[in-house]
């Protein structure tokens, strides 16, 4: 059964609690982005204590600040954001493999074709081999952007998804 047709009931769920959150402002109260992971066992604003309205929170694989730039800064430039958190977790996927070796399982699920192989020869699936070292590395790139606000409080963190809990690395 696909997922998608739970949507409206869910949905109906939502829209009885509400409330007046369609009042909120554009701009995140706490003027914080949260970058962090795709993965599914992650509840950002259970684990945080985020509230609508209070944060942006990026979302891609493996919570890469690279990858959320472009997010980083509309949310700088456009809406306020002044402090980026970013979140690495344990059990990533990111762990797992390489850029070659995706490369390699995108190109046989497609043998053939050339349209594919070039374009996936042309992403680097920013993987990575450290847990704490990718929230510094990742953490570093930011502080050194010239995209990001000079003034901007940039911290790492690592979320444990066996306890729930969270640690500061930076």
């Amino acid at each position: 059964m696909s997922a998608y047709k739970d949507f409206a009931k869910a949905n109906n769920e939502y829209v009885a609690g509400f409330g007046n959150k369609g009042e909120l402002p554009l701009p995140p109260s706490k003027k914080l982005l949260i970058v962090t992971c795709m993965d599914a066992r992650i509840n950002v604003y259970g684990e945080l204590g985020i509230k609508e309205g209070e944060a942006h929170v990026v979302r891609n694989a493996g919570g890469s600040a690279k990858d959320a730039l472009r997010s980083i800064i509309i949310s700088q430039r456009l809406l306020g954001t002044r402090e980026v958190a970013v979140f690495h977790h344990t059990g990533c996927g990111m762990l797992t493999f390489d850029t070659p070796q995706l490369r390699s399982i995108v190109k046989e699920g497609s043998p053939g074709d050339a349209a594919v192989a070039k374009a996936v020869d042309n992403i680097d699936f920013l993987e990575f081999s450290a847990l704490e070292d990718s929230v510094k590395e990742d953490v570093k790139f930011l502080q050194e952007s010239p995209l990001v606000l000079p003034q901007t409080k940039v911290t790492g963190w690592v979320y444990e998804v066996e306890t729930g809990k969270i640690r500061q690395i930076v």
